[in-house]
């Protein structure tokens, strides 16, 4: 098949691109600005470009066409519209990445299924995400425009360490909080359930609906089959680092209010709900899939890898601050 990718270097595409390129079987373009190509292996075709760059992008694309074309870096209705624009006619099949964020907040069911509604009014994020689904349903009802959407959850690689709470520099000052012997913050009380899933797993599922006409017209969520409680999953990354884990439970709203983090659509519309995916319509699309890397494997491969690399090990003072200000404020709050 011949596929565009719209951006090809983060966290989820870049496991896909690596994958169809070491397969052999596919012809891939990637357009982007070209500032992080690096990450990818050789053999793919580079169509250096910013796509908001409608008209110099139109006129690179004008004599292409696909068989798929994925955006991974669409996050608003208006770069949507851009893409039909760009592609209808051209390509047999428009992948769209959507967010599990989207889903309803708070749910009502804690089983997650792609007819689960989607409303989220914690998150602007995720509300942009379900205002771009909706218009490319409506391309598919009333233009033919062949969509699929597929909505990952937390999805990680051996760049980052997934977690609830961490500041703008990523998540290595919790792990070097850790690995120092102090608290480290955890929403809640650490019991709600939540999903990890390794970008390689997400890739396998994700080449399996390429080029698959049963997807088109449809949303696909891709997740790990795998539940874990947040106080399991900060235990993994203690025992990756083999340290002890001391745990600081902030409730969640607290947390909120307190700082300039986005704390409000990061854990009250998304993280600090409890929720278990059932990924039946994506194994009937894709006969055969399942995640293999359970988390406390992936997350201990990204932590030696993090650990490896001092240019992943970013510092965040301001962060590591900010945590001993509210368990100092919660300690204060204890004793009166």
């Amino acid at each position: 098949m011949k596929i565009l990718f719209i951006g090809g270097t983060g966290i989820i595409s870049t496991a896909i691109s690596k994958k169809l390129l070491e397969s052999g079987e596919h012809e891939l373009y990637v357009i982007n600005r070209g500032n992080r190509n690096d990450c990818l292996p050789e053999g793919y075709k580079s169509i250096v470009c910013d796509i908001n760059d409608e008209e110099a992008a139109s006129k690179l694309l004008a004599d292409i066409e696909f068989d798929v074309v994925a955006d991974f870096i669409a996050f608003v209705p208006s770069q949507l519209e851009r893409d039909y624009r760009l592609f209808a006619g051209k390509t047999k099949q428009f992948i769209f990445i959507s967010s599990a964020s989207a889903y309803q907040k708070p749910l009502s069911d804690y089983r997650i299924t792609e007819g689960t509604p989607l409303s989220n009014p914690y998150w602007k994020y995720s509300r942009d995400k379900i205002a771009c689904e909706d218009y490319l349903m409506k391309m598919y009802r009333d233009e033919g425009f062949p969509v699929t959407i597929v909505r990952p959850s937390h999805t990680y690689d051996e760049r980052n360490i997934p977690l609830g709470v961490h500041g703008d520099n990523g998540s290595w000052s919790v792990a070097k909080r850790m690995l120092e012997g102090k608290p480290v913050i955890i929403h809640g009380d650490g019991t709600s359930l939540w999903t990890m899933t390794h970008n390689s797993d997400f890739a396998d599922a994700f080449i399996g609906l390429l080029g698959n006409i049963h997807a088109i017209g449809e949303s696909v969520q891709i997740t790990s089959d795998e539940s874990l409680t947040w106080n399991q999953i900060y235990q993994s990354i203690a025992n990756a680092l083999g340290v002890e884990l001391k745990p600081y439970y902030v409730p969640s709203d607290f947390l909120a209010k307190c700082s300039n983090y986005d704390f409000t659509g990061g854990l009250i519309g998304d993280k600090a709900n409890t929720v278990v995916f059932d990924n039946t319509k994506l194994k009937r699309l894709v006969p055969g899939f399942n995640a293999k890397i359970r988390y406390d494997q992936g997350v201990k491969m990204t932590i030696d890898n993090i650990l490896a690399n001092k240019s992943l090990q970013r510092e965040d003072p301001e962060f590591d601050q900010w945590c001993d200000k509210v368990i100092a404020a919660m300690e204060k709050a204890v004793e009166l």
